[in-house]
């Protein structure tokens, strides 16, 4: 099955048709509007049609993520901030929320674009949010990678 594959890193994703959710957490309103612009940048440029919904927190992201692919979403990008406090809560929530997103997308043999920050501290965050200052935009990168799987995903399903 040669030349099925994701466009290179380089190369401008076509998501034309493509339908794409974004959900996002509501906690730590900065870093995540960071996120979600960056995500919504993204799919602009590319084509695809989307919506933004958002949920509580990041614990309900993957719940939302069964509900989108049920509706018919090709991708979903998931966005979140988790923040290690000094319980063992930042532990309980990072791996639930990892392990719900992973099975949903396994379940529907959709992507979900991984955008969940987990984070030491806020200044972590504001450094990947895409925000002016910021390091990284893991947000766009987020959506990039749901994008160029569902590419990848249609080619191979033919």
């Amino acid at each position: 099955m040669s030349g099925v594959g994701a466009p290179s890193p380089t190369e401008k994703i076509d998501g034309t048709g493509l339908r794409v959710i974004v959900i996002a957490g509501t906690w730590h309103d900065v870093i995540t509007n960071g996120l979600i612009a960056g995500a919504e940048r993204v799919l602009a440029a590319s084509g695809a049609s989307f919506d933004t919904v958002r949920v509580p927190g990041s614990f309900e992201l993957a719940i939302a993520a069964q509900a989108a692919f049920a509706g018919g979403a090709d991708a979903v990008v998931a966005l979140g901030v988790i923040i290690r406090g000094g319980t063992p809560h930042f532990e309980y929530v990072s791996a639930a929320t990892t392990d719900g997103l992973t099975r949903v997308s396994l379940d529907a043999g959709k992507p979900v674009g991984f955008g969940v920050l987990t984070l030491d501290d806020e200044r972590q965050g504001l450094d990947r949010a895409g925000l002016e200052g910021s390091k990284e935009d893991k947000g766009a990168e987020a959506a990039d990678a749901a994008l160029r799987t569902a590419l990848v995903a249609r080619a191979l399903r033919g």
